[in-house]
């Protein structure tokens, strides 16, 4: 069983991929068949090989949502494809902030576990789901979204697609409140008062080791 599980797996990365492939990307066209660094003089197949996932999809011992990406950063062959990867990994309860990309959709892809998912559109409009292993959503370019995993128990597993090799990642709470925004601004801006804001800021402090 284990086999045809991970067979139906990659057969569904693929059409994942192929996917955004084929779908018109965010990035520039090149004028090449592929970006080379200037301090490469000897490209081969290790080049275009990325190993950075190894081991990463099925490793359930995780004590905090985690982001293992496969982007331009990680892998610099990307450079111009208009691709890139990323394996996220909830733990029980664990939640994957609001946030967005501002340079691609991501199209996730469940593998392990439930998610409860949902992104806000222009008009202010929630569109959510719960996903269940072999479920797919869409997130639109650059309109904030979210994941989580309501199991108190058991884990989860996503594998998303981004068709940028750069799609950038705005975590809401992180930009409003840890970036020196003045705290009576905030607390205008959300109509509470400046006490609140603090300790919304602590909250999101993460203690130095």
């Amino acid at each position: 069983m284990a086999p045809n599980l991970l067979k139906n797996l990659f057969l569904s990365l693929l059409v994942v991929f192929a996917a955004f492939w084929v779908a018109k990307a965010s990035d520039p066209n090149i004028l090449s068949d592929f970006v080379a660094p200037t301090n490469f003089t000897n490209i081969d197949g290790n080049y275009f090989t990325f190993v950075g996932l190894r081991g990463v999809l099925f490793n359930n011992t995780i004590p905090n949502f985690k982001v293992t990406k496969a982007s331009m950063a990680e892998f610099p062959a990307l450079n111009g494809q208009s691709v890139s990867f990323a394996i996220l990994q909830y733990p029980a309860g664990g939640l994957n902030p609001p946030h967005t990309h501002p340079r691609s959709a991501e199209l996730l892809f469940l593998v392990a576990g439930s998610l409860e998912v949902g992104f806000i559109d222009t008009t202010n409009k929630l569109y959510n789901q719960t996903l269940q292993v072999g479920d797919m959503f869409i997130f639109p370019k650059g309109l904030v979204h979210f994941q989580y995993n309501a199991d108190a128990n058991g884990t989860a597993t996503a594998v998303s697609a981004f068709g940028s090799a750069n799609a950038g990642t705005i975590s809401i709470p992180t930009n409003v409140f840890t970036t020196g925004i003045n705290d009576v601004i905030l607390a205008k801006g959300f109509k509470t008062d400046i006490a609140t804001i603090q300790k919304i800021k602590a909250g999101l402090v993460v203690p130095k080791a």
